[in-house]
C-alpha cells in the first residue's frame, strides 16, 4: 500500500493542473484504521492555479491541508492534532472524491468519500 501511495503521491506532483474543478463544500463519509465510520463536512478553496486548500470537521475534529489536482487524482497533505497525514482522492466523473489516507509513522490507513454538498 505504501507503494500506492508513493505512486499516486508522484502523478500527482508530476505536472501541473487547474484545482478550480474541484473547489467547494462536501459531505464526508470515511472510516478510521480500525474499520469504524465517521462523518463529517469538507470545504476546498482554490488557491492557484494548480493548488488548493482544504479543512475538514469530523465529529469534533478538525483538520487542515494544502491539495494539488492532476489527472483525475488530488493529493493533499494535512495535520491532525500533532500527526502529519496524507490522503489522496480519486476524483469521479460525477465530482465525488474518493480516497485513501494515513499518518506518518502509523501502521494502517482509512477511506474517505468526499460527495459535492447540494
Amino acid at each position: 500500500m505504501k507503494s500506492f501511495l508513493v505512486a499516486a503521491a508522484f502523478c500527482a506532483l508530476a505536472s501541473t493542473a487547474s484545482a478550480q474543478t474541484v473547489g467547494g463544500k462536501y459531505t464526508v463519509a470515511g472510516t478510521n484504521f480500525d474499520g469504524s465510520p465517521y462523518k463529517g463536512t469538507a470545504s476546498i478553496t482554490v488557491s492557484s492555479k494548480t493548488t488548493c486548500r482544504i479543512a475538514w470537521q469530523t465529529g469534533g475534529t478538525s483538520s487542515q491541508g494544502f491539495c494539488m489536482l492532476q489527472d483525475g487524482a488530488l493529493a493533499a497533505a494535512y495535520k491532525l492534532g500533532s500527526n502529519v497525514g496524507l490522503i489522496i482522492y480519486k476524483l469521479q466523473s460525477d465530482g465525488v472524491l474518493e480516497g485513501i489516507w494515513t499518518l506518518a509513522d502509523k501502521d494502517g490507513a482509512g477511506t474517505e468519500v468526499l460527495t459535492p454538498a447540494r
